[in-house]
Protein backbone atom coordinates (compact mmCIF):
# COMPACT_ATOMS: atom_id res chain seq x y z
CA UNK A 1 0.00 0.00 0.00
CA UNK A 2 1.32 3.46 -0.94
CA UNK A 3 -0.07 6.89 -0.07
CA UNK A 4 1.10 9.85 -2.13
CA UNK A 5 1.81 13.18 -0.42
CA UNK A 6 1.26 16.23 -2.61
CA UNK A 7 3.72 19.00 -1.83
CA UNK A 8 1.28 21.80 -0.99
CA UNK A 9 2.65 25.32 -0.64
CA UNK A 10 6.45 24.97 -0.98
CA UNK A 11 7.15 28.01 1.21
CA UNK A 12 5.09 26.57 4.06
CA UNK A 13 5.72 23.65 6.38
CA UNK A 14 4.43 21.00 3.96
CA UNK A 15 7.81 19.69 2.77
CA UNK A 16 9.16 19.60 6.34
CA UNK A 17 6.26 17.67 7.85
CA UNK A 18 6.29 15.25 4.91
CA UNK A 19 9.91 14.34 5.61
CA UNK A 20 9.28 14.09 9.36
CA UNK A 21 6.23 11.91 8.79
CA UNK A 22 8.24 9.62 6.50
CA UNK A 23 10.85 9.21 9.21
CA UNK A 24 8.20 8.42 11.81
CA UNK A 25 6.38 5.92 9.57
CA UNK A 26 9.43 4.29 7.99
CA UNK A 27 8.72 0.60 7.67
CA UNK A 28 5.03 1.03 8.58
CA UNK A 29 3.59 2.76 5.52
CA UNK A 30 5.22 3.46 2.13
CA UNK A 31 4.71 7.03 0.92
CA UNK A 32 5.55 8.86 -2.31
CA UNK A 33 6.11 12.63 -2.23
CA UNK A 34 5.08 14.58 -5.34
CA UNK A 35 6.96 17.84 -5.70
CA UNK A 36 10.20 19.61 -6.54
CA UNK A 37 13.07 18.03 -4.57
CA UNK A 38 14.79 21.43 -4.36
CA UNK A 39 12.02 22.43 -1.96
CA UNK A 40 12.81 19.74 0.59
CA UNK A 41 14.59 20.65 3.84
CA UNK A 42 18.34 20.85 3.53
CA UNK A 43 20.02 17.50 4.02
CA UNK A 44 16.97 15.38 3.15
CA UNK A 45 18.13 11.95 2.02
CA UNK A 46 15.80 11.48 -0.96
CA UNK A 47 15.64 9.26 -4.02
CA UNK A 48 13.87 10.14 -7.28
CA UNK A 49 11.24 7.62 -8.36
CA UNK A 50 11.01 7.47 -12.15
CA UNK A 51 8.18 4.91 -12.33
CA UNK A 52 5.48 5.12 -9.64
CA UNK A 53 4.00 1.83 -10.84
CA UNK A 54 7.09 -0.02 -9.62
CA UNK A 55 8.35 -0.67 -6.09
CA UNK A 56 8.56 2.45 -3.92
CA UNK A 57 11.78 2.77 -1.88
CA UNK A 58 11.31 2.82 1.88
CA UNK A 59 14.90 3.40 3.01
CA UNK A 60 15.17 6.92 1.54
CA UNK A 61 12.54 9.66 1.06
CA UNK A 62 10.92 8.79 -2.30
CA UNK A 63 10.17 11.69 -4.65
CA UNK A 64 8.14 11.80 -7.85
CA UNK A 65 10.03 14.83 -9.08
CA UNK A 66 8.53 17.89 -10.72
CA UNK A 67 10.21 21.13 -11.75
CA UNK A 68 8.41 24.16 -10.35
CA UNK A 69 10.86 26.79 -11.54
CA UNK A 70 12.18 29.15 -8.85
CA UNK A 71 13.19 27.99 -5.38
CA UNK A 72 10.87 29.15 -2.58
CA UNK A 73 11.71 31.44 0.31
CA UNK A 74 10.41 29.91 3.55
CA UNK A 75 7.43 31.84 4.80
CA UNK A 76 6.90 33.81 1.58
CA UNK A 77 4.40 32.46 -0.94
CA UNK A 78 5.52 32.88 -4.55
CA UNK A 79 2.76 32.88 -7.20
CA UNK A 80 5.36 31.69 -9.72
CA UNK A 81 5.16 28.27 -8.05
CA UNK A 82 1.38 28.00 -8.41
CA UNK A 83 1.33 25.89 -11.56
CA UNK A 84 3.64 23.35 -9.94
CA UNK A 85 1.52 23.13 -6.80
CA UNK A 86 -1.60 22.54 -8.89
CA UNK A 87 0.18 19.98 -11.08
CA UNK A 88 1.18 17.95 -8.01
CA UNK A 89 -2.46 17.70 -6.93
CA UNK A 90 -3.50 16.69 -10.45
CA UNK A 91 -0.74 14.08 -10.64
CA UNK A 92 -1.64 12.55 -7.29
CA UNK A 93 -5.32 12.44 -8.15
CA UNK A 94 -4.68 10.76 -11.50
CA UNK A 95 -2.40 8.16 -9.92
CA UNK A 96 -5.12 7.42 -7.36
CA UNK A 97 -7.85 7.20 -10.01
CA UNK A 98 -5.71 4.75 -11.97
CA UNK A 99 -5.07 2.63 -8.89
CA UNK A 100 -1.32 3.18 -9.02
CA UNK A 101 -1.43 4.48 -5.44
CA UNK A 102 -3.96 3.80 -2.72
CA UNK A 103 -4.78 7.40 -1.81
CA UNK A 104 -3.43 10.92 -1.48
CA UNK A 105 -2.58 13.06 1.50
CA UNK A 106 -2.46 16.72 0.55
CA UNK A 107 -0.20 19.20 2.30
CA UNK A 108 -1.71 22.66 2.90
CA UNK A 109 -1.92 25.09 -0.01
CA UNK A 110 -1.97 28.90 -0.07
CA UNK A 111 -5.03 29.77 -2.14
CA UNK A 112 -4.14 33.42 -2.70
CA UNK A 113 -0.86 32.44 -4.38
CA UNK A 114 -2.67 29.93 -6.60
CA UNK A 115 -5.21 32.53 -7.67
CA UNK A 116 -2.58 35.16 -8.36
CA UNK A 117 -0.14 32.84 -10.11
CA UNK A 118 -2.46 30.50 -12.01
CA UNK A 119 -5.99 31.94 -11.84
CA UNK A 120 -7.03 29.01 -9.63
CA UNK A 121 -10.85 29.01 -9.95
CA UNK A 122 -11.74 26.89 -6.91
CA UNK A 123 -12.46 28.00 -3.32
CA UNK A 124 -10.01 25.40 -2.05
CA UNK A 125 -8.53 21.93 -2.22
CA UNK A 126 -11.80 20.12 -1.68
CA UNK A 127 -13.66 21.69 -4.61
CA UNK A 128 -10.67 21.14 -6.91
CA UNK A 129 -10.46 17.47 -5.94
CA UNK A 130 -14.19 17.06 -6.55
CA UNK A 131 -13.70 18.41 -10.07
CA UNK A 132 -10.73 16.10 -10.65
CA UNK A 133 -12.78 13.18 -9.38
CA UNK A 134 -15.77 14.04 -11.56
CA UNK A 135 -18.28 14.40 -8.71
CA UNK A 136 -20.70 17.24 -8.04
CA UNK A 137 -20.67 17.25 -4.25
CA UNK A 138 -18.31 16.01 -1.58
CA UNK A 139 -18.31 16.31 2.19
CA UNK A 140 -15.58 17.62 4.47
CA UNK A 141 -15.11 15.54 7.60
CA UNK A 142 -12.67 16.28 10.41
CA UNK A 143 -11.63 13.24 12.39
CA UNK A 144 -9.49 12.20 15.33
CA UNK A 145 -9.57 9.25 17.70
CA UNK A 146 -12.15 10.93 19.94
CA UNK A 147 -14.54 12.45 17.41
CA UNK A 148 -15.65 12.78 13.80
CA UNK A 149 -17.50 15.90 12.67
CA UNK A 150 -19.04 17.11 9.40
CA UNK A 151 -20.09 20.73 8.83
CA UNK A 152 -22.99 21.08 6.38
CA UNK A 153 -22.04 24.66 5.49
CA UNK A 154 -18.36 25.48 5.62
CA UNK A 155 -16.53 28.70 4.76
CA UNK A 156 -19.36 31.20 4.71
CA UNK A 157 -20.44 34.00 7.03
CA UNK A 158 -22.73 33.12 9.91
CA UNK A 159 -25.33 35.51 8.52
CA UNK A 160 -25.46 33.42 5.33
CA UNK A 161 -25.90 30.04 7.03
CA UNK A 162 -29.73 29.96 7.32
CA UNK A 163 -30.12 30.85 3.64
CA UNK A 164 -27.55 28.33 2.42
CA UNK A 165 -28.79 25.56 4.71
CA UNK A 166 -31.34 23.99 2.35
CA UNK A 167 -33.13 20.65 2.67
CA UNK A 168 -31.31 19.46 -0.46
CA UNK A 169 -27.87 20.33 0.93
CA UNK A 170 -28.57 18.73 4.30
CA UNK A 171 -29.98 15.56 2.77
CA UNK A 172 -27.07 15.17 0.35
CA UNK A 173 -24.53 15.80 3.09
CA UNK A 174 -26.12 13.12 5.27
CA UNK A 175 -26.30 10.60 2.41
CA UNK A 176 -22.64 11.14 1.47
CA UNK A 177 -21.58 10.94 5.12
CA UNK A 178 -23.52 7.71 5.63
CA UNK A 179 -22.06 6.11 2.48
CA UNK A 180 -18.55 7.34 3.29
CA UNK A 181 -18.56 5.82 6.77
CA UNK A 182 -19.74 2.53 5.30
CA UNK A 183 -17.21 2.43 2.44
CA UNK A 184 -14.18 4.10 4.01
CA UNK A 185 -14.50 3.25 7.70
CA UNK A 186 -16.16 -0.17 7.64
CA UNK A 187 -19.24 0.88 9.61
CA UNK A 188 -22.17 -1.16 8.34
CA UNK A 189 -24.80 0.98 10.11
CA UNK A 190 -23.18 4.30 11.06
CA UNK A 191 -24.87 6.28 13.81
CA UNK A 192 -25.16 9.91 12.77
CA UNK A 193 -25.94 12.59 15.35
CA UNK A 194 -27.34 15.78 13.82
CA UNK A 195 -27.08 19.16 15.53
CA UNK A 196 -29.77 21.78 15.44
CA UNK A 197 -29.03 25.22 14.07
CA UNK A 198 -30.33 27.26 16.99
CA UNK A 199 -29.61 27.20 20.73
CA UNK A 200 -31.30 24.23 22.41
CA UNK A 201 -32.15 22.98 18.90
CA UNK A 202 -34.75 25.73 18.71
CA UNK A 203 -36.59 24.62 21.88
CA UNK A 204 -39.78 23.75 19.99
CA UNK A 205 -39.79 26.99 18.06
CA UNK A 206 -39.06 29.37 20.93
CA UNK A 207 -35.52 30.04 19.65
CA UNK A 208 -35.94 29.45 15.92
CA UNK A 209 -37.93 27.37 13.48
CA UNK A 210 -35.29 25.77 11.24
CA UNK A 211 -35.37 22.55 13.25
CA UNK A 212 -39.15 22.20 12.87
CA UNK A 213 -39.49 23.50 9.32
CA UNK A 214 -36.43 21.97 7.67
CA UNK A 215 -34.11 19.75 9.72
CA UNK A 216 -36.66 17.37 11.24
CA UNK A 217 -38.47 16.69 7.93
CA UNK A 218 -35.17 15.86 6.24
CA UNK A 219 -34.18 13.49 9.05
CA UNK A 220 -37.58 11.78 8.92
CA UNK A 221 -37.28 11.31 5.16
CA UNK A 222 -33.81 9.80 5.40
CA UNK A 223 -34.77 7.55 8.27
CA UNK A 224 -37.23 6.10 5.79
CA UNK A 225 -34.23 5.30 3.56
CA UNK A 226 -32.61 3.36 6.40
CA UNK A 227 -30.20 5.96 7.81
CA UNK A 228 -29.63 5.83 11.57
CA UNK A 229 -30.06 9.50 12.50
CA UNK A 230 -30.19 11.03 15.97
CA UNK A 231 -31.51 14.54 16.40
CA UNK A 232 -31.76 17.37 15.86
CA UNK A 233 -29.78 17.77 19.08
CA UNK A 234 -28.72 20.84 21.07
CA UNK A 235 -25.11 21.41 20.00
CA UNK A 236 -23.97 22.40 23.50
CA UNK A 237 -24.65 18.92 24.90
CA UNK A 238 -23.42 16.78 21.99
CA UNK A 239 -19.71 16.66 22.60
CA UNK A 240 -19.00 15.53 26.16
CA UNK A 241 -17.52 12.05 26.52
CA UNK A 242 -20.78 10.30 27.36
CA UNK A 243 -22.62 11.82 24.42
CA UNK A 244 -19.84 10.95 21.97
CA UNK A 245 -20.17 7.26 22.83
CA UNK A 246 -23.65 7.32 21.31
CA UNK A 247 -22.70 8.13 17.72
CA UNK A 248 -20.04 7.62 15.04
CA UNK A 249 -20.12 11.11 13.52
CA UNK A 250 -21.68 14.46 14.40
CA UNK A 251 -23.16 16.44 11.51
CA UNK A 252 -23.27 20.14 12.35
CA UNK A 253 -24.93 23.05 10.64
CA UNK A 254 -21.96 25.40 10.30
CA UNK A 255 -18.17 25.55 10.46
CA UNK A 256 -17.42 26.50 14.06
CA UNK A 257 -20.18 24.34 15.49
CA UNK A 258 -18.23 21.35 14.14
CA UNK A 259 -14.61 22.45 14.32
CA UNK A 260 -14.42 23.98 17.80
CA UNK A 261 -15.11 20.68 19.61
CA UNK A 262 -12.69 18.58 17.56
CA UNK A 263 -9.89 21.14 17.75
CA UNK A 264 -10.43 21.39 21.49
CA UNK A 265 -10.21 17.61 21.87
CA UNK A 266 -7.20 17.05 19.59
CA UNK A 267 -5.69 20.17 18.08
CA UNK A 268 -2.54 18.49 16.77
CA UNK A 269 -3.96 15.17 15.63
CA UNK A 270 -7.04 16.12 13.64
CA UNK A 271 -7.36 14.96 10.04
CA UNK A 272 -9.32 16.51 7.18
CA UNK A 273 -11.07 13.79 5.16
CA UNK A 274 -12.99 14.27 1.91
CA UNK A 275 -15.94 11.90 1.66
CA UNK A 276 -17.62 11.18 -1.67
CA UNK A 277 -14.54 11.12 -3.91
CA UNK A 278 -13.72 8.11 -6.09
CA UNK A 279 -10.30 8.00 -4.39
CA UNK A 280 -9.00 8.39 -0.84
CA UNK A 281 -8.01 11.90 0.22
CA UNK A 282 -6.89 13.08 3.63
CA UNK A 283 -5.01 16.17 4.77
CA UNK A 284 -3.51 17.60 7.94
CA UNK A 285 -5.96 19.82 9.75
CA UNK A 286 -3.81 22.95 9.71
CA UNK A 287 -2.50 25.58 7.33
CA UNK A 288 0.83 26.51 5.78
CA UNK A 289 2.23 27.98 9.04
CA UNK A 290 4.42 30.53 7.27
CA UNK A 291 5.58 31.92 10.61
CA UNK A 292 7.57 28.78 11.44
CA UNK A 293 8.39 27.55 7.90
CA UNK A 294 12.04 26.68 7.38
CA UNK A 295 12.84 26.71 11.11
CA UNK A 296 12.58 22.98 11.78
CA UNK A 297 9.82 23.56 14.35
CA UNK A 298 6.80 22.11 12.56
CA UNK A 299 4.85 19.36 14.34
CA UNK A 300 4.15 16.44 11.95
CA UNK A 301 1.47 14.86 14.18
CA UNK A 302 -1.46 15.78 11.94
CA UNK A 303 0.38 14.66 8.79
CA UNK A 304 1.23 11.33 10.43
CA UNK A 305 -2.39 10.89 11.50
CA UNK A 306 -3.60 11.83 8.01
CA UNK A 307 -1.33 9.26 6.35
CA UNK A 308 -2.40 6.54 8.75
CA UNK A 309 -6.06 7.37 8.25
CA UNK A 310 -5.66 7.30 4.46
CA UNK A 311 -4.14 3.84 4.74
CA UNK A 312 -6.96 2.64 7.01
CA UNK A 313 -9.58 4.02 4.61
CA UNK A 314 -7.89 2.37 1.64
CA UNK A 315 -7.83 -0.95 3.50
CA UNK A 316 -11.56 -0.60 4.27
CA UNK A 317 -12.34 -0.07 0.57
CA UNK A 318 -10.54 -3.30 -0.29
CA UNK A 319 -12.57 -5.46 2.10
Amino acid sequence: MTIAITCGEPAGIGPEIAVKAFSALRGELPVLWIGDPRHLPNGTDFVVVDDPTGPIPTDRFPVLAQNYGPAPRPGVADPALAHGVIAAIETGSQLALRGVIDGICTAPIHKAALVKGAGFPYPGHTEFLAALGGVDQVVMMLACDALRVVPVTIHIAITDVPRRLTPELLAQTLRITHAGLQRDFGLAEPRIAVAGLNPHAGEEGLMGHEEIDMIRPVLDELRGEGLNLIGPLPADTMFHAGARRGYDVAVCMYHDQALIPIKTLDFAGGVNVTLGLPFIRTSPDHGTAFDIAGKGMADPSSMIAALRMAAQMAAARKV
